[in-house]
């Protein structure tokens, strides 16, 4: 049961703009599916649905698979406008950015959670990145590079 509601709340919030928690129990009901609000809730958060801006300027519930290819585009289109040069220093990859635009480069970075990354720092035009071990900071400089 547990299953198909799942797969039919993944098939409303992509054919409807689910907007609240409140559509999608009315949206579920209507299709014979007898839940409370608290199970909703509690599905929202295990199939990890997120609120996304849409183009209307509404946000909507969207699915983190559809979620994913759009961080993996909007991180390579802010990486290409936004980053000067990337250097290594030792584990230490060096980004050097826009004015003002290290944080956001960062965050999107982030959002990625490429595997050989321990941790990020950004200021105002630079971020560190700490990769986990000095040979793996170079393949990840290599696929940063080909960004620029």
């Amino acid at each position: 049961m547990k299953n198909r509601r799942h797969a039919k709340i993944l098939d409303l919030i992509s054919a409807y703009p689910v907007t609240t928690q409140e559509e999608l129990l009315s949206l579920l009901k209507k299709e014979g599916f007898s839940v409370t609000q608290a199970t909703v809730s509690r599905d929202i958060r295990e199939l990890r649905l997120l609120k996304t801006l849409a183009p209307d300027g509404k946000y909507r519930y969207t699915s983190a698979a559809k979620n994913a290819f759009d961080m993996k585009s909007n991180f390579k289109s802010m990486f290409s406008s936004s980053v000067i040069s990337a250097e290594a220093a030792e584990n230490i990859i060096v980004i050097k950015t826009l004015s003002g635009m290290a944080q956001a480069v960062c965050a999107s970075l982030d959002a990625m959670s490429f595997e050989n990354i321990a941790g990020t720092l950004a200021g105002d035009d630079t971020i560190f990145v700490a990769c986990k071990t000095s040979a793996s900071a170079k393949p990840f400089l290599s696929e940063i590079k080909k960004l620029l």
